[in-house]
């Protein structure tokens, strides 16, 4: 949603909620505040219908920018895969690795690599995350070139 969009839901919000307040008097009666808060009330309402196709304009919009940024997270990682397998590295089985070809991955220290290696046997890598050996990060680094094969 635009922020002129916005905005305009803002006015339109604080608008109805001053129509409501500007009838506030020190001595009202339980009558008169029950007919504010009703204007309030209607006044938010219609506020909130006018602005109801732009909110799903947005959220379809939203819905379509989330698709191509997945599609394009998976380009990105398959690229990187793929740089990885072209600069003379291979896919590191996470399961029979060493220290030092775990050492060697994006991110992964000495610990990093000696948790891995007590951690065994995996029979996903996500298990990487879910034993709590590295972090979310660190396996988002390595979750392209690593294998449990």
């Amino acid at each position: 949603m635009s922020a002129q969009r916005v905005n305009i839901f803002t006015i339109c919000f604080l608008a109805a909620l001053m129509v409501g307040l500007s009838d506030c008097a020190a001595n009202e009666t339980e009558q008169q505040r029950k007919e504010r808060e009703n204007r309030t009330r209607d006044e938010a309402a219609k506020a909130t219908e006018r602005a109801k196709p732009e909110i799903q304009a947005a959220s379809r919009e939203l819905g379509r920018v989330a698709e191509q940024a997945a599609r394009e997270a998976r380009a990105f990682a398959e690229g990187v895969r793929q740089g990885w397998i072209s600069a003379g590295h291979h896919v590191v089985n996470i399961n029979s690795a060493t220290e030092s070809e775990l050492i060697e991955l994006p991110n992964i220290s000495r610990v990093d690599a000696r948790k891995i290696i007590r951690g065994r046997p995996y029979h996903d890598s996500q298990e990487l995350i879910t034993k709590h050996i590295v972090s979310d990060d660190k396996y988002a680094k390595i979750k392209d070139i690593v294998t449990v094969q």
